[in-house]
């Protein structure tokens, strides 16, 4: 009898549907006493729940966790402290540049300081063009490396800001090399975000993420004002709290960012990526995964000088002459050329070459630059290229090849077994494509 009366309360309360919203909502549709019921899956109270719900829908991409990549939230938590750090340290730095121009001061004209503003923002504007210039193609491939210096530019500039009052007759150039200091960071940081929301946005919804990241920035720059309000009044006129709060807060701002681009996983190929996968490969067989990989990059400019790699040249800086031409193409079936010009290895792209052919030729030319290196390598994969080298350089292109045939179909294979992207890459290439087949025939 009692079995009879549970078989006919689990009829009454069947459970007719379920449904979830993304990975972090789970609700069931139950039939009860003859009316279908809606009710949320977990123990959280209903208070709680909402709450959460319009914090997420408000500052984070909607589908969160699923709709970015794994490491967006470790990143964004760095990015928010370093960007609550960088807008105290740009309080103080405006405090400082305002008592320069002359803010309190009755001897102090309007036009004088609105000639040394319109100076620093001119040079400003200049250092913008100028830097997007000359570096605006590189910031997509070290998103991770110009993000960090960008930062430390911004603090640099900062603090010049900071000390200007301290040389009058220094005070306008102070502020515009600071300025100029500034303007690269607007650049380089607001292209290296660009790449960074890429990389996050795995729903092609870049414009939410980026939205989104505004909100947080936004939240951040407000409670940074808040904070301010109680800041500035302590330190006007206390150089020396000043400086401390300074000191503090950019340190905060330098060792966030560190942590920000370290939390970074790129599964995109950049030539520093794929210099360490290759090595590893060569050392010992294995292809490393994303993780390991970005874990091992370097995100500090490095000053030592070493073999250069120019990737899509014109054929005129590979080849002087038919004859080195013909060297060129000796042993070489592949849609690309390769050879070693003054010290920089060259590599000079066919038409309609495949990304697989452009990861090919970049690996080539990293194998080259690790024989031209010196100490020379004599043992493991690098023995034959290193006899090569004592020949020439262009037995050693010749020697190149037969290895990368030999090493690169398992080494791709790997890269996508591992989770590498090999649809498309970040590495440097020029625009230059030449067609040499038929014009040689």
């Amino acid at each position: 009898m009692l079995f009879e009366v549970n078989l006919r309360g689990m009829e009454k309360e069947k459970v007719l549907a379920t449904e979830r919203y993304g990975s972090q909502e789970r609700w069931r549709y139950r039939l009860k006493d003859g009316e279908m019921g809606r009710e949320r899956e977990g123990g959280d109270s209903r208070w709680t729940r909402s709450s959460l719900a319009v914090l997420k829908s408000v500052f984070l991409p909607q589908g969160y966790p699923d709709s970015v990549s794994g490491d967006y939230l470790q990143y964004q938590f760095w990015d928010t402290v370093q960007a609550f750090s960088s807008s105290l340290s740009g309080t103080l730095s405006t405090q400082a540049s305002l008592r320069g121009v002359g803010v309190g001061n009755q001897e102090a004209t309007v036009a004088a300081a609105t000639i040394t503003w319109l100076l620093r923002d001119g040079t400003g504007m200049l250092g913008r063009i100028l830097f997007a210039w000359v570096k605006g193609s590189k910031l997509d491939c070290d998103a991770k490396k110009w993000r960090l210096v960008a930062d430390i530019l911004n603090d640099i500039a900062m603090f010049m800001e900071i000390v200007a009052p301290n040389f009058p007759a220094f005070f306008t150039l102070i502020v515009c090399t600071a300025g100029i200091f500034k303007s690269i960071v607007g650049v380089a940081g607001g292209a290296t975000r660009a790449a960074l929301t890429v990389h996050q946005a795995r729903r092609d919804n870049m414009a939410d993420v980026s939205a989104k990241d505004g909100s947080q920035e936004t939240l951040v720059n407000l409670a940074g004002l808040l904070v301010s309000l109680i800041i500035i009044p302590l330190v006007t006129d206390n150089t020396l709290l000043t400086f401390t709060l300074f000191f503090f807060f950019t340190i905060l701002h330098l060792v966030a960012n560190y942590r920000a681009v370290r939390s970074v996983i790129m599964e995109t190929l950049n030539e520093a990526r794929l210099l360490i996968l290759l090595y590893q490969y060569l050392q010992d067989g294995l292809v490393l995964s994303p993780p390991e990989v970005n874990q091992r990059e370097p995100v500090f400019p490095e000053f030592k000088k070493r073999v250069s790699i120019k990737l899509g040249v014109r054929l005129g800086e590979l080849v002087f002459n038919p004859e080195e031409l013909q060297l060129a193409l000796k042993h070489n079936n592949k849609p690309y050329l390769i050879g070693v010009k003054h010290g920089s290895v060259c590599v000079c792209l066919g038409e309609d070459v495949s990304v697989c052919e452009e990861i090919k030729a970049a690996c080539q030319a990293m194998c080259l630059c690790a024989v031209l290196h010196s100490p020379l390598p004599s043992d493991g994969a690098f023995k034959s290229l290193a006899a090569a080298h004592r020949q020439g350089p262009w037995e050693l292109v010749t020697e190149s090849h037969k290895l990368i045939d030999q090493i690169f179909p398992l080494f791709f294979k790997g890269l996508k077994a591992s989770g590498w992207q090999v649809d498309r890459t970040l590495l440097d290439w020029d625009e230059w494509r030449v067609d040499w087949r038929k014009k040689s025939e």
